[in-house]
């Protein structure tokens, strides 16, 4: 008569421990799921995977070959690109990327994960471009400035100092609101209503009434063609050979702005986004502020894309876990109709 109630007893017990396994393990999903929306958790696996590798980066053509970047052609390079907005007058695609795996970590992260950098442009006849910021350089997230310019983009600019504040030039509707840090090389500036990026050459040499300005560093392309300190002293001035999140800002001989973004897991150094920068037609062209600092929000249809390289949430004091805000940042918004 025992055994019966023993058997229910057994089967009880298996029950409730079968229950705490699945509940421990949705607790534990929603868990890693909450790291990686505040600390980028993919993208900073990639990044600890990759981050002393020395294999070129690769992208993947359309056929499914994997091509160095020194190598695709122009050609190439356009058909690798997939659409994942398309509103009038602006883009974003998407280029899948990797490095050859060594070790397996490697190999198990780019399975699991990938790597891709994002291509976003403009039509400077359809969209406006502007320094944002708040009131005395408070630090602030992309997210925040979509929001409060009403964007459909908004990117770090100007790198900051210890204290938060801008380093470099900053202006906003006609008025210098931080002065120019002599060493940055590299512009975002506004004349006559057309944004350009490029080196400290272009920003003197356009005529025309400046109304927005920010500096960046260091400026990469000029009609064409990448500085030779890009590839032959890549390290003397700046962290060049590195491999961390960049982003890249530039103009093609339209007009028309072009950016390449890293996302989650497209760890460049600066000769490899200004590669892909040249390849993508661009002309003139600088980089933003990247690493951990990078972060970026577009919104063109539906619900909004949010990039942060780090922490932008979180209000923790412990090293290295600080949140990564910035000071000043580059938003696009679409002209009113009948606004040239």
């Amino acid at each position: 008569m025992t055994k019966p109630r023993k058997s229910k007893r057994r089967r009880f017990r298996f029950g409730c421990l079968t229950k705490l396994v699945l509940l421990a393990v949705l607790a534990g999903v929603l868990a890693l799921v909450a790291v990686d929306y505040v600390f980028n958790l993919r993208g900073n696996l990639t990044f600890v995977a990759f981050r002393d590798s020395k294999k070129a980066l690769q992208v993947r053509l359309d056929s499914g070959e994997w091509k160095d970047v020194a190598s695709v052609g122009m050609s190439e390079l356009f058909g690798a690109l997939h659409d994942q907005a398309r509103t009038p007058g602006a883009t974003w695609k998407t280029l899948e990327v990797r490095r050859p795996a060594q070790r397996l970590w490697q190999h198990v992260t780019q399975a699991v994960i990938g790597a891709e950098v994002h291509v976003v442009e403009f039509d400077p006849a359809q969209y406006e471009f502007v320094t944002s910021f708040r009131e005395k350089f408070e630090l602030t997230t992309a997210r925040e400035r979509l929001g409060a310019e009403e964007a459909v983009f908004a990117i770090t600019a100007n790198f900051r100092d210890p204290e938060g504040k801008p380093l470099g030039l900053v202006v906003s509707k006609g008025q210098q609101v931080s002065r120019p840090f002599t060493a940055w090389t590299g512009y975002f500036f506004v004349k006559d209503g057309r944004p350009w990026f490029g080196p400290k050459s272009l920003f003197e040499e356009t005529p025309g009434v400046l109304t927005e300005a920010s500096q960046g560093y260091p400026s990469v392309l000029k009609n064409h063609t990448v500085f030779s300190y890009v590839d032959l002293a890549p390290n003397k001035y700046f962290n060049g050979d590195r491999l961390t999140y960049r982003a890249l800002a530039g103009v093609r001989q339209d007009g028309r702005v072009v950016m390449v973004l890293s996302g989650n897991g497209g760890l460049m150094n600066i000769g490899e986004a200004a590669e892909l920068a040249r390849k993508l037609n661009v002309q003139h062209a600088t980089l933003l502020d990247g690493g951990k600092a990078l972060q970026y929000s577009m919104r063109f249809t539906g619900l909004p894309h949010h990039f942060h390289a780090f922490n932008t949430w979180l209000d923790i004091e412990k090293e290295p876990l600080q949140p990564e805000r910035s000071p000043v940042f580059i938003a696009v918004k679409r002209k009113e109709r009948g606004e040239n």
